[in-house]
């Protein structure tokens, strides 16, 4: 079996972990940034033998670095939305297959067969420029639904309405996933009862409203659908893998994914549950890019493969797919 088959067969911690090191001596060999930045750590393929040793490359080098294997060529670059004349990420993916493998293995493993849900996707803000990952997964999770009511609805949100409707009455599972901004804007406009949709945001203001805790957004949005739970979606550019909330901003990880929690203060040693820190993430699907990021955002883990995002550190700028600040 191979590597690649390996990461998305993974059923217990240990195999987790043991698939894990595999990954970082591969990148370890075949990416350059990422070999020097473990050289300027003292780390290299002997010394790491854990989880725990591997060492995390910071986001931010995604602004400044073509984060790809060597001499490989890439099939699409996605980019992250950032602000006018600010530096923005470049996710340099050398298979898209394998980005497609795991956002499909990662959402069956939380809500089961992709095409048996009419997806309508709420996208605005990603839809007017080029480079998202985002509406890359959308458009795929589209064309894998068997029903033709699935698509993208811009900015047409009585269309959209009629949709739901007409889903519902039907009594058809639906996934309404939408950008922060425009989900509130159609619950103002038009509030309904959802019965059979799950309504899932992907955070993100964009400049369009004001900021607001997310617990304050998900009453605002379960008040106005008549539903107990607003289940959220946690990715970004950089990675090829997404977590996933079914309620109360607690998130959980596909098999190939973990998050751990990193010392604000000490950014190579890891925190228990229940401590805040800056996460860290072990994507294993970025298998030809990085898999091992230290992100800008703060959470804790609050269970087995439980986690909380809370927010960014003050520094970091705000962007795409992130979650505002609780």
């Amino acid at each position: 079996m191979s590597l690649q088959q390996r990461i998305f067969s993974i059923t217990n911690e240990n195999e987790f972990e043991k698939v894990a090191l595999e990954v970082f001596q591969y990148q370890y060999q075949n990416n350059a940034v990422y070999n020097e930045f473990c050289t300027y750590l003292n780390k290299d393929q002997s010394s790491v033998k854990t989880l725990k040793d591997i060492p995390f490359l910071p986001i931010e080098f995604f602004k400044t670095n073509r984060i790809l294997d060597r001499d490989a060529t890439h099939e699409e670059i996605f980019t992250s939305s950032g602000t006018t004349g600010s530096l923005v990420s470049k996710h340099y993916v050398k298979d898209l297959h394998l980005y497609e493998q795991s956002f499909l293995n990662g959402f069956e493993q939380f809500y089961g067969k992709l095409e048996d849900y009419a997806v309508l996707a709420l996208l605005p803000a990603y839809l007017e420029r080029k480079g998202s990952s985002l509406v890359y997964m959308a458009n795929d999770f589209i064309k894998k639904s068997k029903y033709p009511e699935s698509g993208f609805y811009l900015n047409n949100l009585k269309e959209l309405t009629h949709t739901l409707q007409d889903l519902e009455e039907r009594g058809i599972k639906t996934l309404l996933i939408g950008v922060s901004f425009a989900l509130l804007d159609l619950a103002e406009k038009f509030p309904l009862q959802l019965k059979n949709t799950i309504v899932m945001e992907t955070g993100g203001m964009k400049g369009r409203r004001k900021e607001m805790i997310r617990t304050e957004l998900h009453e605002i949005l379960a008040q106005a659908f008549q539903v107990d739970k607003i289940h959220s979606e946690y990715g970004m550019t950089e990675l090829l893998s997404q977590a996933y909330s079914k309620g109360q901003g607690i998130f959980s990880c596909p098999s190939h994914m973990h998050l751990l929690i990193r010392d604000p203060e000490d950014a190579l040693s890891l925190l228990p549950q229940q401590k805040t820190g800056g996460i860290n993430v072990i994507d294993l699907a970025n298998l030809h890019s990085c898999s091992f990021i230290a992100t800008q955002d703060l959470g804790k883990q609050i269970g087995e493969n439980e986690f909380e995002i809370l927010g960014r550190f003050d520094a970091s700028d705000i962007r795409g797919c992130n979650l505002m600040l609780l």
